[in-house]
């Protein structure tokens, strides 16, 4: 059994927060570089060189991407065999989010109650998933969602019947809604199978894949590419201009379901989907 104290995990959270607001992840820049020598469409040219831009000014500076911080999210693998010690695992986060956000002077977007909308004034609560997993580190991913994708965000139940066609209309005729709200280009997360609720969670997983990766199943890759291809001849484009580039990626992950079911979220991150992640 391997202890690890609340304090190093509350210091990881408030890192991983402020890391995941300034410095975009290398394979979104990259794709940012390889679609503007693609586009020709001026305008989404000069968009894409803009956001290149802005990363670069937020890397030097240290300063955040965007100025929605977002509401945290958190994916915790805890080693079954780790014990953690000095106080709760839940407190621990909430006070490195609330670290983070306060010393990398990150917007505090959250409020306590959905009605009463008074901000909690430290960006707690954190929302947090937690799998039980084999060894002894606790694996800590940390990612900063903006409302401005995740209001664009929808979940079907289609029953089995809608097969694929049904999949493949509910995420084009969701991306034509969103339309240039959640800051293109995208990234697409796509959860299929499961419950409701477990739809949803793999779908904001499928961010966390880096942008271009497919999916293990060619079957499921070929969709995956189906659907990038349809999206991007939408013509939304880069900040909602028009081009050649509204999707950076499109991420599916599955899930088994039940015989009468077929579950479908996707979940759109902006252009700078943030994560950042540690082992302990």
């Amino acid at each position: 059994m391997r202890e690890i104290h609340v304090n190093d995990i509350k210091n990881a959270v408030a890192k991983l927060c402020i890391d995941a607001n300034y410095f975009i992840s290398e394979d979104i820049e990259n794709a940012f570089k390889t679609c503007k020598a693609c586009e020709t469409n001026e305008m989404a040219k000069d968009i894409l060189g803009i956001l290149l831009e802005n990363a670069e000014i937020a890397r030097r500076d240290e300063i955040p991407i965007c100025q929605d911080t977002g509401m945290v999210v958190v994916f915790l693998e805890v080693g079954q065999d780790a014990h953690i010690v000095g106080g709760s695992l839940t407190d621990a986060i909430n006070a490195g989010v609330a670290k983070g956000y306060e010393e990398g002077y990150l917007r505090k977007s959250v409020v306590k109650d959905p009605m009463d909308r008074i901000n909690t004034k430290d960006n707690t609560p954190a929302v947090i998933h937690t799998e039980i997993v084999d060894g002894d580190k606790v694996k800590i991913i940390v990612k900063p969602k903006g409302f401005g994708s995740e209001n664009m965000s929808r979940l079907v139940m289609l029953t089995p019947s809608a097969g694929i066609e049904g999949i493949k209309n509910f995420v084009i005729e969701t991306v034509k809604i969103a339309g240039p709200n959640p800051c293109p280009p995208i990234i697409v997360g796509i959860g299929i199978g499961g419950t409701m609720e477990k739809a949803a969670i793999i779908a904001k997983k499928a961010l966390l894949r880096p942008v271009g990766e497919k999916n293990q199943n060619s079957y499921w890759a070929n969709i995956e590419a189906e659907l990038l291809e349809e999206i991007n001849a939408l013509d939304i484009g880069p900040g909602g201009f028009g081009g050649k580039t509204t999707a950076l990626s499109v991420m599916i992950e599955t899930f088994g379901t039940h015989i009468a079911g077929l579950p479908v979220a996707v979940n759109i991150g902006c252009h700078v989907t943030r994560h950042a992640e540690i082992v302990l």
